[in-house]
């Protein structure tokens, strides 16, 4: 036998845990006898009812045909669309972001892959992850040798952050946390109250906060979004943003990081400064994306951004709704923020179903329905749910749902349905 002295990297195996990669394991176990109904994935493009406003493609059109964005861009990006989005971001905070302050990305998933060894050079340095949460986190934060702990959301009280766990996870090797809000999968959108509680209990454990506001202002419920930076007087935040899910363009891979600081504390530690090598070393965004950013940022009206709320409401109700019908399956907070919801398997109900994932291969195969396993973003046995699609997909998925759990249901269950 051939001896050679390269293998693949096993730690890359082990922890390359990732929605896609869900999703297409799944994708191999759909039945053919019935068309795929995404729940899957959140993504708003599978929804007819919503589209890119022209006004982007406008942007894009213009600064292509120019001829003045074919050549690379500078390292942190052109000045005009790292000023455009610090204009865009400033109009809800308190202290305005400079141009110096913004670094655009290629996508909020590059963003973190730029934050996380940025600035965890310490050996033995740990990082505090929600759970559930988003699992590019934790994919990224071991392959840069980064321990994670996780504190937890709890879901009876609206999917806030549990503050004693948090506070005693950390020790003095934890560097930062990571907050997101509107919650990807969580559905959930903090209140200001509770920001504040949580900026107050980082400052106090000496620790920053990286922000993840990719669902920025998709807020529908009765709590409206409070970015971060709002608090970044109490405690340094780093905020990371895109244009995929607000603006309806997630192809469009575009994204930024944004250090709101207004006591330098970034530029004292050295954060800002690692920050900038680690760009140095990675790819940009298009340059002619770049340049539509500014166009894209002030001239996107409002009626565009309300008509697209209202939509998203409309279906994260009637999902809310159909998952009190069925049986084993239980939402514990109706969704007013995003586009995914957490629901809980009552797996002592269900026979012939050993956890979550079983339960989504099984789905998939007997129904053509694609829903994420909840193990894939921190909480076995839970399901994570799209609502970014049209009402009747909706409606057809959920039916599909119902008639799988009854079908797998416990005699005396099926009996009381």
């Amino acid at each position: 036998m051939e001896k050679w002295k390269f293998q693949g990297n096993q730690g890359l195996k082990s922890s390359a845990v990732s929605v896609r990669g869900v999703f297409n394991v799944l994708m191999q176990s759909i039945s053919k006898e019935k068309e795929v109904v995404h729940l899957c994935r959140v993504d708003p493009t599978d929804n007819p009812l919503f589209s890119a406003d022209p006004v982007a493609a406008h942007a894009v059109s213009t600064a292509a045909h120019s001829g003045n964005f074919n050549g690379y861009p500078p390292t942190f990006g052109l000045p005009q669309a790292r000023r455009a989005i610090a204009e865009y971001l400033s109009r809800d905070l308190p202290n305005k972001l400079s141009a110096e302050d913004v670094y655009v990305t290629v996508g909020a998933t590059q963003a973190i892959e730029i934050i996380l060894p940025s600035v965890f050079a310490t050996p033995g340095a740990n990082i505090l992850l929600p759970r559930p949460g988003f699992p590019q986190y934790e994919t990224r934060a071991a392959l840069c040798g980064l321990e994670v702990r996780h504190f937890d959301l709890l879901p009876n009280s609206s999917w806030e952050v549990d503050i004693d766990s948090l506070e005693a996870l950390a020790d003095d090797k934890t560097m930062a946390m990571v907050l997101i809000s509107p919650s990807n999968p969580c559905g959930n959108v903090f209140t200001y109250q509770h920001l504040k509680r949580v900026a107050e209990t980082a400052r106090k454990l000496g620790i920053f906060v990286i922000s993840d506001e990719v669902y920025a202002h998709i807020a529908f419920g009765s709590n409206p979004f409070v970015p971060m930076g709002v608090f970044s007087s109490i405690v340094p935040v780093i905020t990371l943003g895109s244009i995929s899910k607000r603006w309806i363009i997630p192809g469009w891979r575009f994204g930024w990081i944004a250090t709101c600081d207004p006591h330098g504390i970034f530029q004292k530690t050295g954060i800002a400064a690692n920050i900038e090598r680690n760009m140095e070393i990675t790819s940009d965004p298009p340059t002619f994306m770049q340049a539509a950013i500014p166009e894209i940022l002030e001239r996107t009206n409002d009626e565009f951004y309300s008509k697209n709320l209202d939509i998203t409401r409309e279906a994260a109700n009637a999902l809310y709704e159909r998952f009190k019908e069925i049986p084993s399956l239980i939402c514990p907070h109706k969704p007013d923020g995003a586009m995914a919801v957490m629901v809980q398997i009552n797996l002592s109900q269900i026979e012939g179903i050993a956890d979550d994932v079983d339960f989504c291969v099984k789905l998939a195969k007997e129904e053509s329905l694609l829903i994420l396993p909840g193990v894939i973003v921190g909480l076995k046995n839970w399901l994570r749910v799209s609502f970014g699609l049209e009402r009747s997909a909706i409606e057809e998925g959920l039916s599909r749902l119902k008639a799988f759990c009854l079908r797998h249901a416990k005699m005396s269950q099926q009996i009381s349905a």
